[in-house]
This record gives C-alpha cells, sequence and structure tokens, in this order.
C-alpha cells in the first residue's frame, strides 16, 4: 500500500457501519451455506461415537424433561456442559426428533460464523479494500472459512467446536468495539462489554472453562501489547460480571447440586468420594490439559501433525498464509511505517491465533482442537486479497501470485492427477453370486490404533475401495481445475476477483463431492441401515420385551440409540464414557458379560445383537440357541435368536 492510501490512524477508520454490507456479497455467503451447510443436513445418517451421542443425550433430555443433567442410555454423562445438547432437544422439540432436525442449530451457527467473519474483515480491512467495495476483505475472509477443508469437515458430524469459531470471532469484534469506544470517548462501551461478557457464558457453556481461557487471554494480551491496561477498569467489570454469571452459573450450580459426591470404588485412580464437580471441573479440564483424565479414551496428535494439519484445515487459503503472515509480522516490528489501524488489526489477528495454537501446543491435543484459530487466519488470508484486488498494493498482487503459483498451482494439478487416476483406473466392481456389489467394509483395511481419532476411519481406504468413489474422485478431479490453473490465470491477468470466486466456487463442488463420499462411506461410520432393520422386525412382529445388545461400547453402535429408540445393553461396555456415571445408584443394569449374553441368547426374551465379530459370536451362541443374521452393512452385523 503507498503512503497516501493508508489512514494515519485509527481515528480515520472508524468502525464500519451498516452500510458497508453489501447485499450481493451477503447475498453469495447465504448461497454458499445453502449448498455446503443447508443441503447438508438431510443426509447422510448420524455417525456413531460423538455425532449419534450427543444428540441421542439432546433426545433423551427432552423426554426426561431434565436439562440439568444429562443422560444417555439412562446413564449419566458428565464430560460436556450442556449448550450443545440445548440445541439439538430445542430444534427436534419444534421439527421432530429426526436427525435434520438435531443438525439445524449447529448448520445456523455456521451461517452466524460467517457473517460474524464477514463483519469483523469489513471492520479491519474497510480501509485497505478496493474503493467502492470495502466489504471485500470481509467476504473473502469468510468464503474462506464457508469453503476451507476444516470448518466444513468438522461440521459433518454435532461437536462443539465451530460454535466456539463463532464466539471467539464475535469476542475479538467486540474487545475491538470496545476499546475504540474507550479511546474516542464518543460513546458508552457499556453494550459491547456486556456482549462480551454474554458470548463468554455461552462459550463456557458450549466447551467448558476453556470458554474463558482464550477470549480473556485475548483481552488481557491485547491491552498489554497496544498499552492500554488502563482501560480494563472503565470496561464495565462489574456489570459483565453480573451478566457472566446470570447465565453460565445456574447450569453449574445445579448440576452440582443434583449430583453431589459419592463413594467410588477404589483402585481405579479415582478420589475417594467424587461427583460432578470433581469429574467435569478436574477430570475434564485440569487432567485433560495434563493429559491425566480418566479414561483416556481420546487420541493425542503429535506437535508436529498438530500444526500441519491447521494448514490443511484452511486450505487452499492458508495458500495465502505466508504472504499475510508476513504482512502483520512487518506490521509490528515497523510500527512507524503502517497506520495505526493496520498495527492493531495485526497485533489481534496474530494474538488471536496464537493464543489458540500456543495453547493446545502445550496441553492435549485432538487434529481438530485448532479449529478455534481458523476464523483469524481466514482474516489474514482474506485481508491480504483485499489489498491484491485491483493491484492496488502491487507487493500484496504480487505475494498471491507467488504463492499461487509455488503452492496451490502444483498441488491442486497433482490432486488432479491422483483423482483422475483412481476415477479412471480403480477396479469396476462387479455383483457377487448373490447380485449385490461387494460392501464397502470387504475393502478396507482396518486400522483400531487410530480409530480415537476423529478421522481415523480415512487410513483404512484402499485402492480396490476407490471403485465406490468413482463420481465423487471426477468431480473433485474436475473442480481442482478451476482452484487450481484457472483461478493462476485469472489472478495473472490480474481479475483478482474473479480468481477469487472461482476459488471458492471449485472447493464448492470440491466439498460436495467430499459430502457425497461421506454418504457412500457411512455404513462404515453410523449403523442407521441396521437400526432400520430392526425397527422393520419389530412392526412386524412386535414384542414388547425385545433387548438389543451391542457388542462392545456404546460408541461402537451409538446410532442404535436414536434410531431405534431403545435402551441398549453392551457387553463388556462399562468403558469410557458410561464408565463413571455407571457408578451411581440409579444407572440402570444394561452391562452384560459374554456368560449373561449366553443366558440371554437361551432364554425366552428375542435378542437383536448387533456385532464385529459374527464369525466368532455365530458358533458360539449356536451352542445356546438358534442364531440367524438379520443384516449386515459396514462390518457390521445383526444377529437374532428368533
Amino acid at each position: 500500500m503507498t503512503q497516501q492510501t493508508k489512514p494515519s490512524s485509527l481515528h480515520s477508520a472508524p468502525a464500519a457501519s451498516s452500510r458497508s454490507w453489501s447485499p450481493r456479497s451477503i447475498g453469495m455467503l447465504v448461497f454458499s451455506w445453502i449448498l455446503l451447510q443447508f443441503f447438508g443436513i438431510f443426509s447422510p445418517g448420524l455417525l456413531d461415537d460423538v455425532d449419534s451421542v450427543y444428540i441421542e443425550i439432546a433426545r433423551e433430555m427432552l423426554h426426561r424433561h431434565d436439562y440439568v443433567t444429562p443422560y444417555i442410555d439412562g446413564i449419566r454423562f458428565f464430560d460436556k456442559p450442556p449448550l450443545m445438547y440445548w440445541m439439538a432437544a430445542g430444534s427436534m422439540h419444534l421439527f421432530g426428533e429426526f436427525d435434520w432436525a438435531a443438525r439445524i442449530p449447529l448448520t445456523l451457527a455456521v451461517l452466524a460464523l460467517l457473517l460474524s467473519v464477514y463483519a469483523l474483515g469489513i471492520r479491519l480491512f474497510r480501509a485497505i479494500s478496493p474503493v467502492g467495495s470495502p466489504d471485500r476483505g470481509g467476504l473473502y475472509a469468510a468464503l474462506a472459512v464457508a469453503t476451507s477443508i476444516g470448518p466444513y469437515l468438522f461440521t459433518r458430524f454435532y461437536i462443539p467446536d465451530i460454535l466456539l469459531c463463532l464466539w471467539m470471532t464475535l469476542g475479538v469484534h467486540l474487545t475491538l468495539i470496545a476499546v475504540d469506544r474507550l479511546k474516542r470517548g464518543a460513546e458508552s462501551a457499556l453494550l459491547p462489554c456486556l456482549g462480551f461478557a454474554a458470548v463468554l457464558a455461552l462459550n463456557v457453556l458450549t466447551k467448558g472453562l476453556i470458554g474463558l481461557v482464550f477470549p480473556i487471554a485475548f483481552v488481557f494480551f491485547y491491552l498489554a501489547f497496544t498499552r492500554r491496561l488502563n482501560l480494563l477498569p472503565r470496561m464495565h467489570l462489574l456489570a459483565s460480571t453480573a451478566v457472566f454469571l446470570l447465565i453460565a452459573a445456574p447450569w453449574h450450580i445445579l448440576a452440582a447440586l443434583r449430583t453431589p459426591a459419592i463413594p467410588l470404588p477404589a483402585g481405579l485412580g479415582l478420589p475417594a468420594t467424587g461427583g460432578w464437580a470433581w469429574f467435569y471441573l478436574y477430570n475434564e479440564h485440569i487432567a485433560r490439559f495434563l493429559a491425566k483424565r480418566i479414561p483416556h479414551d481420546y487420541g493425542q496428535v503429535p506437535i508436529p501433525l498438530f500444526w500441519l494439519m491447521l494448514v490443511i484445515w484452511v486450505m487452499p487459503w492458508s495458500t495465502f498464509l505466508p504472504g499475510a503472515i508476513w504482512r502483520h509480522i512487518s506490521a509490528l516490528r515497523d510500527r512507524a511505517d503502517v497506520s495505526l489501524a493496520e498495527h492493531e488489526a495485526s497485533l489481534a489477528l496474530l494474538l488471536w491465533t496464537g493464543i489458540i495454537m500456543g495453547f493446545f501446543t502445550l496441553s492435549s491435543r485432538q487434529e481438530y482442537y485448532s479449529l478455534p484459530a481458523i476464523p483469524a487466519l481466514a482474516l489474514m488470508a482474506g485481508g491480504l486479497l483485499a489489498r491484491a484486488d485491483g493491484a492496488h498494493d502491487g507487493a500484496a498482487h504480487r505475494s498471491a501470485l507467488r504463492w499461487s503459483s509455488f503452492i496451490l498451482l502444483p498441488i491442486s494439478l497433482a490432486i488432479t492427477a491422483v483423482c483422475g487416476y483412481f476415477a479412471v483406473a480403480a477396479p469396476h466392481l462387479t455383483p457377487g453370486p448373490d447380485g449385490r456389489i461387494p460392501d464397502l467394509a470387504t475393502l478396507l483395511s482396518n486400522n483400531p490404533d487410530l480409530y480415537n481419532l476423529s478421522l481415523g476411519h480415512l487410513y483404512d481406504l484402499t485402492g480396490a475401495a476407490m471403485g465406490l468413489f468413482r463420481g465423487p474422485l471426477t468431480a473433485v478431479a474436475l473442480s481442482m481445475i478451476a482452484v487450481g490453473p484457472v483461478a493462476y490465470f485469472l489472478r495473472r491477468r490480474n481479475a483478482t476477483f474473479a480468481a477469487n470466486l472461482t476459488l471458492a466456487a471449485g472447493m464448492t463442488v470440491t466439498l460436495l463431492a467430499a459430502h457425497e463420499g461421506l454418504v457412500r462411506f457411512n455404513p462404515i461410520l453410523g449403523s442407521k441401515g441396521l437400526a432400520e432393520a430392526i425397527d422393520q422386525v419389530q412392526q412386524a412382529n412386535p414384542r414388547p420385551d425385545d433387548l438389543i445388545v451391542l457388542d462392545g461400547e456404546l460408541t461402537s453402535g451409538s446410532t442404535l440409540l436414536f434410531y431405534t429408540r431403545q435402551q441398549v445393553h453392551l457387553i463388556e461396555g462399562r468403558v469410557n464414557g458410561l464408565w463413571y456415571g455407571s457408578f451411581w445408584p440409579d444407572a440402570p443394569a444394561l452391562f452384560e458379560t459374554d456368560a449373561s449374553l449366553r443366558t440371554l441368547w437361551s432364554g425366552p426374551r428375542r435378542i437383536f445383537l448387533f456385532t464385529y465379530n459374527p464369525a466368532t459370536r455365530v458358533p458360539e451362541l449356536r451352542q445356546f440357541g438358534a442364531v440367524h443374521t438379520m443384516a449386515s452393512a459396514g462390518g457390521k452385523t445383526i444377529l437374532t435368536n428368533r
């Protein structure tokens, strides 16, 4: 940017007004949201593990009329705060107990995130956007969030981390508004401070105490680095604290009162007595941070891989981050050469990213824990691309073009080649003797050591399995041509706006293809079809004493709970999520052993056994009664004794 185009101070770049919002830009964002998010709520079915666990907890809340203590399969579940459950329960109350209804709140949260990133981008980059398009930085940043790999991938199942992105974006924006008002003294900072407190409380109710750490750390370090800690006492701390406690405290107090400490078994690493407070406040927060949580039922991503995955989650827009980050670092280092607005925007975005990534680098981490940093990185990329628009900033334009040629062009061509090869060369699967195409599960490898990672099953894909994904692979191969060569050609011709929209459009096709791939992969990851098979048998021949038994822990087939609306017994399943809650006196007797399964199988009740090991279970159970294979899908089988 030339010296003439820089605002001289933050005062000359006032907060973005509502007039800065462009109907055309809003239309683009809403259209991308409809394609990628709204249409995606209807398929596929719920996934086993956390996706169906969260939503089943919400469904049980509706039936129990207890919105304080979460239960699943009739057992208290202490792991997470309640906001995600409340959201799904409220939506299912309005629209019915359907999987798509439960997904609506998370989908709306994504739309709110896109608009929040758009608004913050206008505030940060209005002064550097092209003349007549003050929202260009916000538009690019929001499109980056909408079409990046990570935000899309981790909204395919019902987890709270995209909400953390929303609360962090709102918290940063409200902080900047409050600081700006306190500096200028023209308006009261009461409303943004109270809004920040409300967002902080919602953050705590979404993910726990970590919802306090990130926003408060941002406020403190931002004020410290800008030498404005003297503003802190003027940020309406008493009123803000009251708002925070009014929203966040009631559930915590009621949860502690309704689940007081009880004697716990010895020899398991547990305290002599414990209740909700010990497990939720200590075990789920402090012990998890120290990687000492009991039980240790989650994976740990190595630090280098954790950082690499952040780059992947922001692809393809992370292509522009080297130039953007360098520019922001230079703005902090060469303070005299940049405007105050640019300096403070650079500080806010780098600080935001550093707090998130620094915290999880020092603590336990999974691959998606970096998601709350993605809006900051999207804003950095959006700011650089706004500068490059129309080549009014030659350095930014050259940076975007250079990194496109070094990173995005070769990667997109490589993906085109790989996907195109498998789309053509993958074997055409022929029907077997029974006339059926081979089940996907028979074409995959098995890597059970990786299944405690959220994306562990992706490592099971083989060349033979690619034959079932020919359509999505072809779509990805073609869309990568738009993402790479076409966008690069437009950028070289200085058609930067068209290049960025082409990039977003190409990624939209890629992500839709990924969704279709997930639909085809769903029998491996979920068990909706098997639950429906049980329902069909029960409707045709109802028996009130039927019993569904899951051969393993709950997460291996948790979709059965939601789709059958029945309690499930578990063989050797007193582990992980249900383990701690099973100590309470109101826990139902649903834990079975191999011996009790044999007794049930030979008894008068009709048993539906969900198992991954029919080859072992069938000969074993035949000694105690008839064994019929009722349905199979995704490497899982339903056996019945009637």
